[in-house]
């Protein structure tokens, strides 16, 4: 088992426009999150002032700009990373990129992303992949640990094929959680664009290491009451003896 504080197994993710009211969500969560992700809008937003600024309180920060391009511009947009403490960043799962990554990653632990949780099979039909959705997160994620990757990106319905055929020793980090449906948790789950969401209950029972949660915490009465819940389901769930 990984030795993951239970404060970083929820990465909370920062999906705002606003610097400001980013700040204001680490400030009301950090008493029990102590990991964060920036993405696309709030980098653009606020560039590296953002990061800097969480790191600076002692948390940590997963850089989810899904980099996409030729391999020298990819090794060259994380090497941009070097002068900030960043302990996660993800990158899409083709070979070249990934090796320039990681050749140029630093400290940074870089995240190959399998297939988005907002892909369904025939989204991946009208992509031009004729296989299983499954088949292919798994053939990314050999792709990304042949290549150094210190883990993936994955839903978690493909989170315990990839435990089981690839073993324990990397990362797995599931977007895409849901709360258990239970009346203490009373959170507002609003529609969005995930397909291929789980519980965060799930999630860890088939073997993700941590869960990246937005718009349900976000969205609830009282969040840190709902992430407090889900810390006890998870910390229910990691004592329990392995098959």
């Amino acid at each position: 088992m990984k030795d993951i504080p239970l404060t970083e197994r929820i990465i909370f993710a920062l999906d705002l426009s606003s610097p400001e009211q980013a700040k204001d969500w680490v400030r009301r969560l950090e008493s029990r999150v102590h990991f964060f992700k920036v993405g696309l809008q709030l980098f653009l937003a606020d560039w590296f002032d953002i990061v800097d600024w969480i790191t600076a309180r002692g948390h940590k920060v997963m850089l989810d700009l899904k980099l996409y391009d030729i391999p020298e511009t990819v090794g060259l947009a994380v090497g941009e990373m070097r002068n900030h403490d960043i302990a996660l960043a993800t990158v899409h799962g083709h070979s070249a990129m990934l090796r320039a990554a990681v050749r140029a990653s630093h400290r940074t632990g870089i995240l190959a992303v399998t297939v988005l949780t907002s892909v369904g099979q025939e989204d991946l039909k009208d992509m031009g992949h004729a296989g299983p959705l499954a088949d292919l997160v798994l053939k990314r994620a050999r792709t990304a640990l042949d290549c150094g990757c210190h883990g993936v990106v994955c839903s978690g319905q493909e989170a315990g094929r990839l435990r089981r055929a690839l073993g324990g020793k990397f990362l797995i980090v599931t977007p895409g959680i849901r709360p258990v449906a239970r009346p203490e948790y009373d959170a507002i789950i609003p529609k969005d664009d995930q397909k291929r969401a789980v519980t965060v209950v799930d999630a860890f029972s088939a073997g993700a290491d941590q869960v990246v949660i937005g718009r349900p915490i976000s969205h609830s009465k009282d969040p840190l009451a709902l992430v407090q819940a889900m810390q006890a389901d998870i910390q229910d769930l990691l004592s329990r003896p392995r098959p």
